[in-house]
């Protein structure tokens, strides 16, 4: 693990971009939130002790949207490295179960997004528009 600027460890997060067709799906954080809040993101969370961030984004999908995915074996489509963070992003095109928003406590909508419609929100991070696009482009050609 690395350690932020501060010295304190930097948090392992793993997110899944989801894709079905043309849309992507993302999730609305809470304005409660401590970290992010009132603002769309990917699914996902902290990667626990000794747990492999492919099983971690897994059990994440499960937990957050009841759905289930097979632990990513590849790469990352990309990685954000923060202060106090580092993010690994994973495309999921396939899984089993209806997303739903399994964790009110943390996201107050979950609903899907055509390119067109991305540009009117507002992100996580500042990365992620020109990632969706990317992503959403890859589908078409």
């Amino acid at each position: 693990m690395s350690n932020s600027a501060a010295g304190s460890p930097r948090a392992r997060i793993v997110t899944g971009l989801l894709r079905d067709g043309n849309r992507i799906l993302l999730c609305h954080r809470s304005p409660r939130r401590r970290w992010y809040p009132d603002v769309w993101d990917m699914p996902g969370g902290h990667v626990e002790p000794g747990e492999l961030p492919g099983v971690a984004l897994a059990r994440e999908l499960r937990e957050e949207l009841g759905i289930d995915v097979a632990a990513p074996s590849g790469p990352p489509v990309h990685e954000v490295h923060a202060a106090t963070f580092d993010m690994r992003i994973w495309l999921i095109d396939a899984w089993t179960g209806t997303p739903i928003n399994a964790a009110p406590d943390e996201h107050d909508a979950v609903a899907w997004f055509t390119a067109d419609a991305l540009n009117d929100l507002s992100l996580a991070h500042d990365s992620y528009l020109a990632l969706f696009g990317e992503v959403l482009a890859e589908r078409r050609s």
